[in-house]
């Protein structure tokens, strides 16, 4: 067990931006920890354990050694034909590199002479002195201060009036103990001591003066009423919001964000329970539940069944023993929150969503693709042409018997007009975030026909990863109308993503349209699908159907990799770049279960070598098998078994029998194996050796119809 004393650094500094505040603590610690790992100062064991409040951002690292070891370097210095003359004495180049890294001639014997390629180099065995704390830990903390994610820099004057500094918000103070003992430093204008505050209300002492880096956590809790900790504030807060809820039969809304949130708002939370009038509760209740969130920063409370109640919870930063006028003073700050969503909501319904059609022709959607009333045309005209596709599709496709393709393409168009016309609506205007799901409310109010509301309300989904796909036929065909509308245009435009930039969500876009034709397992294909968008657009785009066609294979890629499969398994499947999503799935359930067969890694190298012998093929590849022209026994019982296996495998694979069609193919194992151990392909007469290359071709396509079975080759 190491006897190195434990080091403490902390930053305190006025209040952090709360949505920053998490990221923030993790890459202050992780910096300054992995510098000083990387230094010879702290082990690679050494557990690092990182704090952030509202007002502080510091870092605990075990086992930190006051100086670094030394560390012997071999210092490649030049050629020896450079560095020395042909009597064997130093050239001026060789003194002048020594006296650059603090040596000078007397050094000459010792240096050593090593291959360095096709000639010999001189070689300088120096021992670097190891870094001392004092110089290791400011090298660390400069580099940890300038990689914090900060999301807006401030600039601020020191006390002297003169001298400006940029950060995040104005630091105070600057603590830094290794064990109980000071270590110099200095950053922001500040120099290193061992004093730091606590609450700004609750500290039992004004000033908190640290005995040890380890006595940190539990001074700020004892003396300052802080809990340092960002995972234990979140943890307390947590069991208090569980707690409070539990006394009313009811559960606090699930969100992380919110959570992380207002743990960066507290130093030591005290959850307290309120409550609203229940005229409130018949605004919807996805309103009441974002304005609570959004601007108070409260936790809605449901009941079992997930319906909102007129009571919340509130995380206060304060814990007085009559808490009643915390209680009271919040209940009167969120009723006008809720008696303005509760106008806005009455007030739009005094209007149709038919009537506000026109309005969308007043909105600019993008300044090269015109309004979002035409956006909405274009949106209708894609759903129906993907209505026509679902109706020609060579795979049934059943609908509901009420819902044939032609009440499906009517309703479609209604979906597809009124879907934007919520963006006119006081509420969304107030709550962007509700885009969608007020229009389903407004329409269910309106009385609009059956699954025309609920299209309304889904054409946005997915909105995010793992959020539910669209309910119904209507809405899955807008939602790919939609996006299908946003990806066509923006990047007939050449509004493409770059790096980690994506303005309009494209790759969001493109996963909502994979994840709806992967689960719902959809008889569409996505060429065609792109293709069909495009005259919806006229002559405002160039076709940009080959860059999509790219763009979707990629994140498809990426989206069954994270599903699980490996990037063998994808890369079979995906290098035949099937049209047809919905049978991506079993094609790769397929490979799996192919790659376990004891044939499979034999089959998988012979593809292979098929398939480097065809590329090699100059001009057009033979197809006709002549049987006449098999004259080796080993090649007429490929040829054989390929004609019995093919059409089997064939059937299989037409009736989507994906992995029946590779088990059939285990069968040319065999045959396979012998033909390339008995038969030589390149014969010098051509007409053999063309029968071999149709007879081979024939075999790669069989092998090749599911995936690319070369890819499984070791």
């Amino acid at each position: 067990m190491s006897t190195l004393p434990n080091l403490l650094v902390e930053l305190f500094v006025e209040e952090l931006p709360p949505k920053a505040l998490k990221k923030l603590g993790e890459s202050f610690a992780g910096t300054l920890a992995a510098s000083l790992q990387a230094q010879g100062l702290a082990g690679a064991d050494a557990v690092v354990t990182p704090f952030a409040s509202p007002r502080r951002l510091a870092v605990h690292i075990t086992a930190v050694a006051a100086k670094a070891a030394d560390r012997a370097v071999q210092l490649k210095l030049m050629p020896v034909a450079v560095a020395l003359t042909a009597d064997g004495q130093a050239t001026p180049a060789l003194l002048k590199k020594l006296a650059s890294v603090g040596a000078d001639a007397s050094v000459l014997p010792q240096l050593k002479r090593l291959p360095d390629g096709k000639a010999e180099a001189l070689f300088f065995d120096s021992l670097v002195p190891g870094a001392t704390l004092a110089d290791g830990l400011q090298k660390a903390l400069d580099e940890a201060l300038a990689k914090l994610p900060i999301p807006k820099v401030m600039t601020y004057q020191l006390a002297d009036g003169w001298s400006d500094v940029k950060f995040v918000r104005p630091a105070h103070r600057l603590t830094a103990l290794h064990g109980a003992d000071l270590v110099t430093l200095k950053a922001l204008g500040l120099t290193a001591g061992r004093e730091t505050l606590g609450h700004r209300f609750e500290a039992s002492v004004p000033v908190l003066s640290i005995t040890s880096a380890d006595t940190y956590a539990a001074q700020l809790r004892e003396q300052g009423a802080v809990i340092a900790s960002f995972d234990e504030r979140r943890a307390e807060i947590v069991r208090q919001l569980t707690a409070a809820a539990s006394v009313e039969g009811l559960k606090p809304i699930d969100d992380d964000a919110l959570l992380d949130e207002v743990t960066a708002l507290v130093e030591r939370p005290n959850v307290l329970t309120c409550q609203f009038e229940q005229e409130f509760l018949g605004v919807p209740q996805e309103c009441l539940i974002l304005t609570m969130k959004a601007n108070q920063k409260y936790f809605p409370l449901l009941d079992a069944a997930g319906k909102l109640t007129n009571k919340f919870l509130l995380v206060s930063n304060i814990s007085p023993a009559d808490a009643s006028a915390v209680i009271q003073g919040n209940e009167r700050v969120v009723r006008p929150r809720l008696a303005d969503a509760k106008f806005f909501f009455d007030q739009d319904r005094k209007k149709t969503l038919a009537s506000r059609i026109e309005g969308l022709a007043k909105v600019v959607y993008h300044g090269k693709l015109g309004t979002q009333g035409e956006r909405s045309e274009r949106v209708a005209a894609i759903g129906h042409a993907i209505v026509n596709q679902m109706r020609m599709a060579t795979v049934p496709y059943t609908v509901d018997a009420k819902d044939e393709f032609e009440v499906l393409d009517s309703k479609v168009r209604e979906a597809a007009a009124l879907a934007k016309t919520d963006l006119l609506t006081d509420m969304v205007g107030e709550f962007p975030e509700l885009q969608g799901i007020m229009g389903g409310y407004y329409a269910r109010h309106e009385g609009l026909r059956d699954g025309v509301a609920i299209a309304i309300e889904d054409h946005y989904k997915p909105r995010f990863a793992g959020d539910a796909l669209p309910r119904n036929h209507t809405g899955t065909v807008v939602a790919l109308a939609d996006k299908l509308e946003t990806l066509v245009g923006l990047f007939g435009i050449g509004q493409l993503p770059t790096g980690d930039k994506d303005p309009f969500a494209l790759r969001r876009h493109a996963l909502g349209v994979i994840r709806i034709l992967l689960e719902k397992n959809l008889p569409l294909d996505l060429p065609e699908l792109l293709q069909s968008a495009v005259p919806a657009f006229g002559e405002l785009i160039t076709d940009p159907t080959t860059a999509l066609r790219a763009f979707f294979a990629d994140r498809l890629s990426v989206l069954l990799r994270d599903l699980g499969y490996s990037a063998q398994e994808v890369d079979a499947v995906l290098s035949l770049a099937p049209s047809r999503l919905g049978d991506v799935p079993r094609r790769l359930e397929a490979v799996r279960s192919f790659a376990a067969l004891p044939e499979a890694a034999a089959l998988a190298a012979a593809n292979k070598r098929v398939g480097n012998i065809l590329k090699k093929v100059e001009g057009e590849l033979p197809t006709t098998i002549d049987a006449a022209l098999l004259v080796e026994p080993a090649e007429q019982q490929l040829a054989a078994a390929l004609a019995q296996v093919g059409p089997q495998a064939d059937q299989l694979f037409a009736q989507h029998d994906y992995a029946g069609s590779l088990t059939a193919l285990a069968a040319l194992r065999t045959p396979v194996d012998a033909f390339f151990d008995d038969v030589m392909v390149n014969a010098e007469d051509a007409a053999l050796r063309n029968n071999r290359l149709a007879l081979l071709a024939g075999l790669h396509a069989a092998m090749n119809r599911v995936a690319d079975l070369s890819r499984l080759a070791a």
